[in-house]
């Protein structure tokens, strides 16, 4: 179910903005969404990460060279919901106490079309490591506001979470399960260029 974004995680590769100076990236937390979804019997329970840490590094004249690096904090899931919450926290999914991180850290970044990126990179959730690819809409051009050069982008990745071994479930007497195994991680992201 936590998914996540983990991808969340992962997404930040927004950081290819075209025209931009190389160098560091920051993310605008105030202003950036980390979410999930995934199917809870019928309709689709929303999720999302509230605490993260990301490094991002892009040069425009060497975009394969850029990478991108991120660490979620587990514990920070929020669904709305505690008695869930505290569920995904448990060792039937994230084992927080165990496992209190999960990463993203890039491995290649490649254009596919115009304002559209590829990033593949390895996700590891529960010391389980595998390789994801996100689809990036952007980066947008960068912009100067009041003093920071500015750009957003938006990711996103379909994973199957029990590859990272989140396999509880039940059954239900419709003969579906109660969790779907498909995450969609969605990421909508603003950054800073560092000075």
């Amino acid at each position: 179910m936590k998914k996540f974004i983990a991808l969340f995680v992962v997404v930040f590769a927004l950081v290819s903005v075209q025209g931009a100076v190389a160098g560091e990236w920051m993310v605008d937390k105030s202003h950036t969404a980390v979410k999930f979804k995934v199917k809870h019997i019928l309709t689709n329970v929303w999720g999302e990460f509230t605490d993260y840490d990301a490094e991002l590094n892009y040069d425009p004249e060497n975009p394969t060279e850029s990478t991108i690096k991120v660490t979620v904090n587990v514990n920070s899931i929020d669904t709305g919901n505690e008695k869930r919450d505290g569920h995904l926290r448990s060792e039937d999914f994230f084992w927080a106490e165990k496992y209190p991180t999960m990463t993203f850290q890039s491995k290649k970044i490649t254009a596919v079309g115009k304002k559209q990126l590829k990033v593949l990179g390895d996700l590891t959730i529960r010391g389980v490591t595998k390789e994801i690819e996100l689809m990036v809409e952007g980066p947008s051009d960068p912009i100067n506001f009041m003093g920071t050069t500015k750009a957003a982008a938006s990711a996103q990745a379909v994973i199957n979470r029990t590859d990272w071994g989140l396999t509880w479930n039940k059954a239900l007497e419709a003969g579906n399960l109660l969790v779907g195994e498909d995450v969609t991680i969605m990421i909508d992201a603003e950054l800073d260029k560092a000075e």
